[in-house]
């Protein structure tokens, strides 16, 4: 700075708030504030909404840090996540209503036995004494004793054994058949909600991680903001700059400081987020031992991505079970008009106070079928009939939205392919852009205005190649999710 502008700026020292406009002036002109640089930040999410965003705690909080890989972060969301559990709780469900339709078909044995004490009065079953008077025929003298009581006690010991089967029923057999499909509807389901806890640990892990990088260069901007304060107030003191270079130092190191307390704060709650879906207790320290990979996928058309999806795809084949039980549920109600062929029998035995055993036999086949009952019938299969329309209509979306996922993935995963490479030369170039600018205020040819805007330039460089790497690897992710390969091929799609 000449003599001019130094006598210029003391002239200009009298005006209210002067310092203060020129600082947010050159604040906001290099993006140095926080509010300045752009970040991704994961949403305040909660189980209500979504079982994923919750978990089943079962770790107790551990003294040191808890080392956690992606592969050991995915592993514990798949053990102990929420959404997984409720899925894997309602696949049991439908195992025991398929459980239940099987016991259609199976025998039904029952054995039944007990003893007691007993007493009848004759009188109130119908044997008053003028009903009795009508059998002294029978009795040895021509008439009752005279002793006897219309109030009879007995001991009655018997047991029971009944058995009883459908051999034929077609409601019957189409529900069983229904059952299993429904029970295949849930398996799937289950397998699509282990994707589902897949991606969403997978990406709030690389959130997370991203939010290091973020860390890392914010305390390395804190780091070079404090040097050059120091040197602009040693300058300052000896005489040879202006107040107004020490104000700007001062203004780059607080700014820095703040973009650095952020930067904390992000990463503090997306870990929190990441242990809340995967079971860890929120007041758990953990370190994450991956770095942000980066790997380029080999070439895919969307015809072998959407080939792959139509059999790997968890819900399409949810989906299509989905219409087989439909299916089924509507011969369920077709089949109402057939017979029903069942066979039931019977042994039991009894002895009367003690005076012998009597065996009871009986062997039965039962044939029924309904005579009239068209308006149950039609409209109990007219129900079914649209349900079943409806699953298959969503069945051809599903086909449709498919090929329409795929074709985005590919799209997001070879856009951001780009911005990453666009990015990594934009952090070359500032950077050279940068050592030029130090080498010119070391020279005494500028003044450390540029040298900050240089910093700036660096360090909003440096912020959107960590993001293009997050958003590269969640497109990928993405990609092997639209593909129903997820699971399995996470770490292949990541490069790791």
């Amino acid at each position: 700075m000449g003599v001019c502008d130094e006598r210029y700026f003391a002239s200009r020292r009298a005006a209210p708030g002067f310092y203060v406009v020129i600082l947010l002036l050159s604040g906001a002109a290099l993006g140095v504030f926080p509010g300045a640089r752009a970040h991704a930040q994961m949403p305040n999410q909660s189980s209500a909404a979504n079982p994923f965003w919750g978990s089943v705690t079962v770790q107790p909080v551990t003294a040191g840090p808890l080392m956690l890989s992606l592969d050991d972060a995915v592993q514990r969301g798949l053990k102990n996540n929420l959404g997984l559990k409720e899925a894997e709780n309602a696949q049991k469900a439908l195992h025991g209503e398929k459980n239940e339709a099987l016991q259609e078909f199976l025998p039904t044995i029952e054995l039944e036995g007990d003893t007691g004490y007993y007493m009848h009065n004759l009188a109130a079953l119908g044997f008053s004494p003028k009903v009795v008077s009508k059998f002294t025929s029978f009795f040895p003298g021509g008439k009752p004793p005279a002793n006897l009581s219309l109030i009879a006690r007995d001991d009655l010991t018997e047991g029971q054994l009944r058995y009883s089967e459908i051999l034929f029923s077609g409601p019957v057999i189409q529900a069983w058949k229904g059952a299993r499909a429904a029970e295949q509807s849930a398996y799937y389901a289950k397998m699509s909600a282990r994707g589902e806890v897949v991606q969403q640990v997978a990406t709030v892990y690389l959130r997370a991680v991203a939010d290091a990088s973020e860390v890392d260069n914010a305390k390395a901007l804190v780091a070079q903001a404090q040097v050059l304060q120091d040197h602009q107030q040693a300058a300052h003191e000896a005489g040879t700059v202006a107040n107004l270079e020490l104000l700007r130092a001062r203004v780059q190191l607080e700014s820095q400081q703040q973009m650095l307390i952020v930067a904390q704060n992000q990463q503090a709650k997306d870990l929190i987020l990441l242990k809340r879906e995967i079971g860890l207790d929120p007041g758990q320290e953990v370190a994450l031992t991956d770095q942000s990979p980066y790997s380029e996928l080999a070439t895919q058309t969307p015809e072998e991505v959407r080939a792959l999806a139509y059999k790997s795809r968890q819900d399409y084949q949810n989906l299509q079970n989905q219409a087989v039980e439909y299916k089924a549920v509507h011969a369920v109600y077709r089949s109402e008009r057939l017979p029903t062929l069942s066979f039931n029998s019977y042994y039991g035995t009894s002895t009367v106070n003690g005076a012998g055993t009597h065996g009871n036999f009986i062997a039965m086949g039962e044939l029924s079928f309904p005579i009239f009952r068209e308006a149950k019938l039609r409209g109990d299969a007219d129900v079914a009939k649209a349900q079943m329309e409806s699953v298959n209509a969503q069945l051809a979306d599903l086909r449709n939205h498919i090929d329409e996922q795929v074709r985005a993935a590919l799209l997001d995963v070879n856009a951001n392919r780009q911005l990453v490479d666009v990015a990594r030369s934009n952090v070359d170039l500032a950077k050279r852009a940068l050592n030029d600018e130090t080498d010119r205020v070391n020279a005494g040819v500028d003044d450390n205005l540029p040298l900050v805007t240089a910093q700036a330039t660096v360090a909003k460089a440096e912020s959107s190649l960590v993001e293009s790497l997050y958003q590269y690897n969640v497109s990928k992710l993405a990609l092997a999710r639209a593909a129903g390969v997820l699971e399995q091929q996470y770490r292949v799609y990541l490069g790791q």
